[in-house]
């Protein structure tokens, strides 16, 4: 127990340490809103990856899917699928989201030993297509509840990119949802 302690503090400690050597995606100056009405319930259930900065624990991962519960409390149980352009299933793990704010969650996977930022910024009235993305720029995703997104609802998440300081021109996309 003390040696897994030592081993997450260390780290938490490193994480801290490379943290500015990271990638940022977003202009930090540019305020960020997340999504003031968001309700968890309606967020609830599987979202397919359309579009995604690159993350270093992405790198091998063509496509993706993300699967919330429904919510208990203010956590939501996730479960985050890395899948073969075809969709079948390579890897994936799993974690808490908890609510800690209109449209903001803290996310803990399990085995990792920090939780993160993870901002709903935007979602359609429907709850088909979601932006989400980190305050510090590192990371973020475009997410719709079918694997192709319309290009309608596809230039509105981009266009909330761009509104939150996002340089959508690192946006890598899941195939065949290639726009440009």
């Amino acid at each position: 127990m003390i040696r897994a302690l030592a081993l997450a503090l260390t780290l938490t400690g490193c994480a801290a340490a490379v943290a500015p050597l990271l990638p940022s995606y977003r202009d930090t100056t540019v305020a960020i809103a997340s999504k003031a009405d968001f309700d968890p319930a309606r967020f609830a259930g599987l979202w397919h990856e359309v579009a995604r900065f690159p993350v270093a624990f992405q790198s091998d991962c063509p496509r993706a899917t993300a699967e919330y519960a429904a919510p208990t409390g203010d956590r939501l149980r996730l479960r985050n699928t890395c899948r073969t352009p075809d969709g079948t299933a390579i890897r994936a793990i799993t974690g808490d989201a908890t609510v800690i704010g209109p449209g903001r969650l803290r996310v803990e996977l399990s085995g990792v030993p920090f939780a993160a930022p993870l901002w709903v910024l935007w979602t359609d009235a429907d709850y088909r297509t979601a932006v989400l993305g980190q305050p510090n720029g590192r990371a973020g995703w475009i997410l719709n509840r079918d694997p192709a997104i319309p290009e309608d609802r596809l230039r509105s998440a981009l266009t909330v990119l761009d509104f939150n300081g996002y340089d959508t021109t690192q946006l890598r996309y899941a195939p065949p949802n290639r726009l440009r």
